[in-house]
C-alpha cells in the first residue's frame, strides 16, 4: 500500500481549491450581471460589448423599481401567504411527521408510501383538477389556494421530520409517558423543541417556495390588488406606454432576492446541521 507524499496531497488540495473557486464564481455571475445591470442607465444597457461596471452608477434605480409599481402591496400580499404557509407547514407536516415515527397503527407503512408517492406526481398534472376543484369551492381569486394546502402537510417536510423524530431516544418520551403527558404533549413539549435544526431547514424551503412562487398566483389570482412580488417582477415586462426597462427589472429581482440571501446567510449552520441529521440518522 502506497503513502501519499506531502507534495501530491498539497497538489491535490490546490486542484480541489481551484475548482471549488471557480464554480463558485460561476455561480455567483448571475447575482453579479443582476447588480451590475440594476445600476445601469438605459443608455449603458444598450452598449456592446457591455459594460461590466456602470460608470457612473445610478442607485436611484433601486428606489425607481420600488414606486413605479405598488410594490408595498405586492410585498404584503407576498409575506401574508408566505407566513400562512410557513406556520401551516411547520404544524402540520410536523404532527404528521410524529404519527408516522412514533405512533403504531395498522397500515402505517403502506400510508407512509403512499404520502411519499405523492411527490413523484408532478405539479402541471395537478393544475386542471385542482382548478376546478378550487373554482367550485368559490376559492379563485383569493389567498386561500395558496395557504390551505399546507395546512395539511407537505409530503417531503414529513419526510425529512419523520427521519429526524425517529433519531429522538424513545426514553425521552417514555418518561414523559410516565408523568402522564399525552401524545400531543409529547409532540409540543420534547419533539419540536428537540427538532429545530430540522424546523429550521423546513422554514428555510418554505420560505424560499413561496417566495419565489409565480405559477400558483399566475393561476388563482387574477385581482392585480391581489399580485405577489413574484407577478409584480413579471408586470415590468408590459408597463402600458413604456418600453421593457430592465435595469428596473434587475434593481426589483435583486431587492426581492436579498430576504432569501439574507435568510441563508444567518441560517446557514442550522441548515446544514437539519440536512444531515434529517438525512442520515433514524
Amino acid at each position: 500500500m502506497s503513502i501519499e507524499s506531502p507534495r501530491s496531497r498539497k497538489t491535490k488540495k490546490t486542484i480541489t481549491m481551484t475548482l471549488l473557486i471557480v464554480g463558485s464564481l460561476i455561480m455567483l455571475f448571475p447575482l453579479f450581471w443582476t447588480l451590475s445591470t440594476s445600476l445601469k442607465t438605459v443608455d449603458q444597457l444598450m452598449l456592446f460589448p457591455p459594460r461590466w461596471i456602470p460608470n457612473p452608477a445610478q442607485p436611484s434605480n433601486l428606489v425607481e423599481a420600488m414606486t413605479i409599481l405598488p410594490f408595498h402591496r405586492y410585498a404584503r400580499n407576498t409575506l401574508t401567504i408566505v407566513g400562512f404557509n410557513l406556520v401551516g407547514s411547520l404544524l402540520a407536516s410536523s404532527l404528521v411527521a410524529y404519527g408516522f415515527a412514533r405512533m403504531r397503527f395498522p397500515g402505517r407503512e403502506a400510508l407512509f408510501i403512499v404520502v411519499l408517492s405523492t411527490m413523484m406526481m408532478p405539479y402541471i398534472v395537478q393544475m386542471i383538477p385542482l382548478y376546478i376543484m378550487y373554482s367550485r369551492l368559490g376559492w379563485i381569486n383569493t389567498f386561500l389556494p395558496l395557504i390551505l394546502p399546507n395546512w395539511f402537510g407537505v409530503p417531503f417536510f414529513i419526510f425529512l421530520l419523520r427521519q429526524f423524530f425517529k433519531s429522538v431516544p424513545e426514553d425521552l418520551a417514555d418518561a414523559a409517558r410516565i408523568d402522564g403527558c399525552s401524545e400531543l404533549g409529547i409532540w409540543w413539549r420534547i419533539m419540536l423543541p428537540l427538532s429545530k435544526p430540522a424546523l429550521a431547514v423546513i422554514g428555510i424551503f418554505s420560505f424560499q417556495t413561496h417566495w419565489n412562487d409565480f405559477l400558483g398566483p399566475l393561476i388563482y389570482l387574477t385581482d392585480t390588488n391581489l399580485r405577489t412580488l413574484a407577478l409584480g417582477l413579471y408586470a415590468f415586462r408590459a408597463i402600458p406606454g413604456q418600453l421593457p426597462m430592465f435595469h428596473l427589472l434587475m434593481a426589483a429581482s435583486l431587492i426581492m432576492a436579498l430576504p432569501v440571501l439574507l435568510l441563508f446567510f444567518f441560517a446557514q449552520r442550522y441548515f446544514i446541521q437539519g440536512v444531515v441529521l434529517s438525512g442520515i440518522k433514524g
